[in-house]
């Protein structure tokens, strides 16, 4: 390479350009954003019924005020930190709510629930593909439960986190006290969602991820999801925008929040899943070299094989017998350099069947074909090979089809070259 910093970055940073290709074209490839906006329709249906519900909370709160100075101040910090006035005056939050109405908002809640789960499980059907089925009582029961849950707790660290700051401007409990609380309630609020995200990265694939990678992944959605919520509440509180767009405008943004939360909830379950695939796009891209018809950002991103060759490569001198005749081995091995010859027992002894040289995938057969080994592999020069276990073999044929019918195509030869050998 012509560029001595560009070799040195791709070196070093390898693995984590990799994962973000690869996170990258599977997430484009999945159309995620059409999830994402799905799932953000029904968040957006989910929080209208949420008003209703409030509304009648609101009159049940201010009754309990009227001989209650706790009830009295949360009633003053949600009218001011949720200017419940101005959404009121627009017909946003109706003056007055029947039980009943309450009643159906929280039947419309619970049922707009089971879509927004259903939603976020159909996206995450697409990103982590499996063949296994799910259960049929938590596909119908999760969703039923899950939302009212999510929003109870949330509301709850919300409204406490309102509570302080009315608390705090007011000059009630000091600037200091207050600024304590807050910062504990943000920390409980964070390990709320991080709780929720781990959950559900870890247990909605149905093939379920390693605990310890979801949970590394689940910080950094959580991460990226509280500087994105920062963003858009320091955007809305702008003034101008206010009064600009009003209550309305509120929803809009609500929209657009829940919207981009869930494009990074998806963008981040794809990379855990691109976690455990990127190794096997590096492999297909050795493998299938200058065939693979690749571009030059995918050659910049996989043509350096020194991740590969410190996670799988082995050194082993000439002479040195990598797969002996009749073992019960199923490593595959790739040579990247050198070369070596294919030997085949005979009545005669042993018969040099054919050589192998750098750039062939080889010792696959045994599993392929559930067998024994059925030639030996002797190194002629020194050579540099990639050990592959059979699940990693299993993961690139089921991954990439040119592959399989490159190692199909291989096999047949072999296997005919084997036939002529032992009939003469």
């Amino acid at each position: 390479m012509r560029f001595p910093v560009l070799a040195f970055l791709r070196e070093r940073l390898s693995g984590p350009l990799q994962l973000a290709h690869t996170t990258a074209r599977l997430f484009g490839r999945n159309g995620l954003q059409n999830h994402a906006a799905a799932a953000a329709f029904y968040f957006l249906l989910s929080a209208t019924p949420l008003l209703l519900l409030l509304s009648y909370a609101l009159q049940l709160l201010g009754h309990i005020a009227e001989n209650s100075v706790p009830a009295t101040i949360l009633m003053a910090a949600l009218y001011d930190q949720m200017r419940l006035d101005n959404l009121t005056a627009l017909g946003f939050i109706p003056r007055q709510a029947q039980l009943t109405v309450g009643g159906i908002g929280l039947l419309t809640l619970v049922l707009s629930s089971r879509g927004l789960v259903n939603a976020v499980q159909g996206a995450f059907n697409v990103i982590f593909p499996s063949p296994d089925k799910r259960n049929l009582m938590l596909s119908w029961v999760l969703p039923l439960i899950i939302l009212p849950l999510l929003f109870a707790l949330m509301g709850l660290a919300m409204l406490a986190q309102m509570t302080l700051s009315f608390l705090a401007q007011n000059n009630f409990i000091g600037s200091g006290n207050a600024q304590l609380l807050q910062t504990l309630n943000s920390l409980f609020g964070f390990a709320m969602v991080w709780s929720l995200l781990f959950a559900a990265y870890w247990r909605l694939p149905r093939q379920h991820p390693p605990a310890r990678t979801a949970a590394l992944f689940a910080l950094a959605a959580t991460l990226s999801l509280a500087v994105l919520l920062s963003l858009f509440g320091t955007f809305f509180k702008l003034e101008s925008l206010r009064s600009l767009y009003g209550a309305p405008g509120s929803v809009v943004f609500v929209l657009m929040g829940a919207y981009f939360s869930f494009l990074l909830l998806y963008l981040w379950a794809q990379a855990l899943y691109a976690h455990g695939k990127a190794d096997i796009t590096a492999l297909e891209k050795l493998f299938l070299g200058n065939t693979s018809g690749i571009g030059r950002l995918e050659a910049f991103v996989f043509g350096d094989p020194h991740r590969l060759l410190e996670k799988y490569g082995e050194t082993h001198p000439a002479g040195h017998t990598l797969i002996e005749e009749g073992s019960d081995g199923r490593t595959s091995y790739f040579l990247h350099t050198g070369r070596a010859a294919v030997y085949k027992r005979t009545d005669e002894g042993q018969h040099q069947i054919g050589s192998l040289n750098a750039g062939q995938l080889f010792g696959e057969m045994a599993y392929l074909l559930n067998e024994k080994r059925t030639a030996s592999i002797i190194a002629q020069t020194n050579i540099t090979v990639l050990a592959l276990p059979p699940h990693i073999l299993e993961e690139l044929m089921t991954h990439s089809a040119p592959l399989s019918r490159r190692i199909i195509d291989t096999l047949c030869q072999r296997l005919q070259q084997m036939i002529l050998v032992s009939s003469a």
